[in-house]
């Protein structure tokens, strides 16, 4: 093997990443782009030495929280197709802990990411080190091994010749559709700075394909049967339809066969909101045309969807009997949920398969007929919830969301991850391009949206970016910010202010807990939170940390201010003060959340009575 050059095991590592490189469908382009970076003793004088003198070869990004650097790698993962990643860096100890979060997002979301914590001394000469975890069972345990559970890929490199097979089982972990997610590599801090003659050949630029696996031919057989036959068949679109750019395989599909599409929170856009076949959102969150195709069909055809509880509404909508379920997904683990018939393959490859095979098959007449009357139903429902009479008035949620629908392009992606705005966004957003609808709903993670939508940004930098937060969220993590200002990230921030967690309030009182703990208010003479609103300023710390901020009272204001914020070639904020009166349409199926079997509040009693009503209806599919 040629001898290559003697460099530390840091310095090796950032130049084995710059050479990485995937490639599907004969595009062709650079894996790890960037490497945000925090830097304390665990990793300043290894990754942090290394970067400063590879800049021209790996991009570096300062960021302010762990956590959200991690998110913006994955916002960027995202908005790539997963084609694209980046790397974090962080030092031992909190650092390192910090990153856990993070990494169980991009894991939950099946998105790549790759992790570089520092690491307790491989040498155990200075032991304990500052921030060592110590555990007298376990020499080798420190706490990274919190990343563990929460990585598609673990491992620690204590002897220099170790980085070799790691890094490349790293890389194919991140370029593998079926095991992508978090990657960690802890990199003991002496081992960063040690030198190593390293073979020349691990230096090459090496180009990962990421594959696109067919359809076997009786898995195809099978599902197609089972569609022909079908006389109510619905079609669940899951991430897997953007992740395969698939989009105008599944339009091809619906004109072809007039089968509907449901959404799932990851999947929608898959079909643009005014295609005739799109019936919008499914489940807990969905609307109302979705969830009752949901209840009345025979077929359930899922295409790169996870089947989480809020696309099942916890196992009680798919309700007809004898329903049978038909799962395309490139992972076999999630194309056998359901019971189903599975067709194991690349969303796009199974959707063209589909499409060929079925030639001349169309759903009926009346079914066509009746789910278009139902899509033209509920549109009614989103203009209403859209609509403002008052221009002077204060804006509702959805009202913001109606306002934001008239300002935004159609190429322009909303961001949002956790509160009440996933519900209100997934029944009445409507989709105009793929990318558009950015839902964070795999893992629902407060904070994501500011650096989620930084990541968005820097992987399409032309796009404009709507990151959509409460205040709850907002308060969070907004620290991001400051990467914005500083990288010339013109972000654009909606912050909805309604003095506490609207959402959780909401559910609260659905079951039975009556709002506790849920709103930013002092405490009043008995003790409780009901005192005044607390004299929050956020509008003021979004501007202190460098954002220019717009302050709106009114639907009017809202409207000039977004189209101003959308204009600018500046991080902006637009601080709203929402009137919380609940104007989104209610949820069209269940979601289980357990309520006390036993309670002295009669709140709590009737809520129990009510959650044995639906919990009766929970079946297993087999």
């Amino acid at each position: 093997m040629t001898s290559g050059p003697r460099l530390t095991v840091a310095q090796a590592l950032v130049r084995f990443l710059a050479a990485q490189y995937t490639e599907r469908d004969g595009r062709r382009q650079r894996l790890i782009n960037a490497t945000w970076g925090i830097f304390g003793h665990g990793n300043v004088a290894g990754l942090g030495q290394a970067l400063l003198e590879n800049q021209s070869a790996m991009p570096y990004l300062q960021g302010r929280n762990e956590q959200a650097m991690v998110h913006a790698a994955t916002g960027y993962a995202r908005q790539s197709n997963r084609l694209r990643a980046q790397a974090v860096t962080a030092s031992i100890g909190p650092g390192a802990t910090n990153l856990v979060t993070g990494a169980a997002l991009a894991t939950v979301n099946r998105l790549p990411v790759l992790l570089l914590p520092g690491d307790v001394f491989a040498g155990r000469l200075p032991d304990p080190v500052l921030q060592q975890l110590e555990t007298p069972h376990a020499g080798d345990l420190s706490v990274n091994d919190t990343l563990r559970p929460v990585s598609r890929y673990f491992d620690r490199i204590t002897r220099p010749e170790a980085l070799v097979p790691a890094a490349l089982q790293a890389m194919r972990v991140l370029t593998d559709p079926v095991e992508t997610g978090a990657v960690t590599l802890a990199l003991p801090q002496d081992v960063q700075a040690e030198a190593y003659d390293w073979p020349a050949a691990f230096f090459a630029e090496r180009t990962w394909h990421v594959r696109r696996p067919l359809p076997e031919p009786a898995e195809l057989a099978e599902a197609v049967t089972a569609i022909r036959a079908a006389e109510r068949p619905l079609l669940i679109a899951g991430g897997g339809v953007h992740h395969s750019e698939a989009e105008e395989a599944l339009r091809a599909l619906a004109d072809a066969t007039g089968i509907p599409v449901a959404s799932t929170q990851a999947g929608k856009g898959s079909l643009r909101w005014d295609h005739p076949a799109d019936v919008g959102g499914i489940g807990h969150t969905g609307t109302a045309t979705a969830d009752d195709l949901a209840r009345t069909a025979d077929l359930v055809i899922g295409v790169g969807t996870r089947y989480t509880d809020f696309t099942t509404a916890s196992h009680t909508l798919f309700a007809r009997d004898g329903v049978r379920f038909v799962n395309l997904n490139v992972a076999a683990f999630d194309s056998h949920k359901m019971a189903a018939q599975p067709l194991v393959a690349d969303a796009r490859s199974g959707l063209e398969a589909l499409t060929e095979a079925l030639a001349g098959h169309r759903v009926g007449e009346a079914y066509e007929a009746g789910y278009r009357a139902g899509k033209e139903r509920w549109e009614r429902i989103v203009d209403a919830a859209y609509a403002a009479e008052d221009d002077s008035a204060r804006p509702t949620q959805t009202q913001v969301l109606g306002v934001l629908d008239q300002v935004a392009g159609d190429e322009d992606v909303v961001i949002n991850a956790a509160g009440s705005l996933p519900g209100d966004l997934h029944k009445l957003w409507r989709a105009r391009s793929p990318r558009q609808y950015h839902l964070e709903y795999g893992y629902s993670c407060m904070g994501y949206e500011i650096p989620g939508g930084i990541g968005v940004r820097m992987a399409a930098p032309d796009t404009p970016v709507w990151s959509l937060v409460g205040d709850g969220t907002y308060l969070m993590m907004p620290t991001e910010l400051v990467s914005a200002v500083q990288e010339g990230v013109n972000l654009n921030v909606v912050l909805l202010q309604s003095h506490g967690y609207q959402s959780i309030g909401g559910l609260a009182e659905e079951t039975g807990a009556e709002r506790f703990g849920t709103q930013y208010r002092y405490r009043a003479p008995d003790g409780t939170y009901t005192g005044d609103p607390l004299p929050v300023d956020l509008a003021a710390n979004a501007a202190s940390l460098g954002m220019d901020v717009h302050r709106v009272d009114t639907v009017a204001e809202l409207r000039t201010a977004l189209r101003a914020a959308r204009a600018s070639a500046r991080p902006t904020c637009v601080h709203v003060e929402i009137d919380t009166a609940p104007t989104a349409p209610a949820a069209q199926a269940w979601w289980d959340v357990p309520v006390a079997e036993t309670a002295a509040r009669p709140a709590a009693r009737k809520a129990r009575e009510e959650y044995e009503r639906h919990a009766a209806t929970r079946r297993r599919h087999l």
